[in-house]
């Protein structure tokens, strides 16, 4: 990816107020929730807001690609480790809750480990 500059005074690409870009245009966050990604596509124009403290990128949405998919593999590969998260090393049992990092192990292990 490639480096993206903040350019507050619009000389880079075009800035707009907040809630006034184009129709075309759309932000990361749009376009996930739409189901596409950039597509390695540079921001074509930006977003301020908070007097020039947030700003939000624009892509072109007709330069935008599918989401990709995760395969079986990976979506396996997740769930493992997502399980690890919430395996007790203590005691072995697996949570309905990501063990504490802080902690090391379950709740449960650790009131009756007071340190």
């Amino acid at each position: 990816m490639t480096a993206v500059i903040y350019d507050p005074t619009g000389t880079e690409f075009a800035t707009y107020p907040y809630r006034l870009a184009p129709d075309g245009l759309a932000t990361r966050r749009q376009l996930r929730a739409a189901g596409l990604r950039p597509g390695g596509h540079d921001p074509v124009a930006q977003i301020l807001w908070r007097r020039g403290k947030r700003i939000a990128y624009l892509y072109r949405l007709d330069l935008a690609a599918p989401k990709r998919t995760a395969t079986p593999a990976q979506r396996e590969a997740i769930a493992k480790a997502l399980r690890a998260r919430r395996t007790c090393r203590t005691c072995g049992v697996v949570q309905p809750y990501y063990i504490p990092r802080r902690y090391g192990e379950c709740l449960d292990c650790h009131e009756g480990n007071p340190s």
